[in-house]
């Protein structure tokens, strides 16, 4: 102790804890501070490729994959459904497809796809975002007498074919979208990936 009554290795002592103290306290602040600016896992994965089995995908049935918080389609069609494609243009707002959001290069065909078979679409309706409605049998239904296989969206009445191009008189202006897609093998497609893998 000094003549002043100040104990100097005791104020020492304390501006070290302190500033100890404080240190810790400001590194624990600014770790989930730091931490907050990196996305969400949920966010991660949103934007993340989306991987689906499709080797139990029968001909005239559908599976849904969610991809960026949409669902996308992965229907199979049949024979009989793929027949008609060719002959449904004339029937069609937008057969060629020129009315579209940067659709891959692959889907500029009557398939809309890398596959005859398999279509991959998006299911969010093009006039207000509803989803269509999978019709797969070729029959009478209330909505068309003649009915070829295709989606039918209930909100709005919007029609579209087994390719997702929508057909005339439908308050739908866009073909249904076609999302990047490529085949990891003969049954894995992968959502989100635009180049094929095998």
């Amino acid at each position: 102790m000094n003549n002043d009554g100040v104990n100097n290795g005791r104020r020492r002592f304390l501006i070290a804890t302190t500033a100890v103290g404080g240190g810790v306290g400001a590194v624990g602040v600014a770790i989930p501070f730091v931490k907050s600016w990196n996305p969400s896992e949920k966010a991660k994965a949103a934007g993340a490729p989306a991987k689906a089995d499709i080797s139990k995908v029968e001909p005239g049935s559908m599976i849904v994959v969610e991809w960026r918080g949409k669902p996308v389609y992965v229907v199979r069609r049949t024979d009989e459904t793929i027949g008609f494609l060719e002959g449904l243009a004339a029937d069609l707002k937008d057969p060629q497809n020129t009315v579209t959001d940067q659709q891959p290069e692959y889907a500029n065909n009557v398939y809309r796809s890398r596959k005859e078979d398999l279509v991959v679409i998006e299911g969010v309706c093009t006039h207000l975002g509803c989803a269509p409605k999978l019709y797969a049998e070729v029959k009478p239904e209330s909505f068309q007498e003649d009915w070829k296989g295709g989606f039918f969206c209930p909100c709005h009445g919007s029609r579209f074919d087994l390719s997702g191009r929508v057909f005339k008189g439908s308050p739908a202006g866009k073909n249904l979208k076609i999302p990047p897609h490529s085949y990891l093998d003969e049954n894995t497609l992968i959502i989100g990936v635009d180049e094929e893998n095998s």
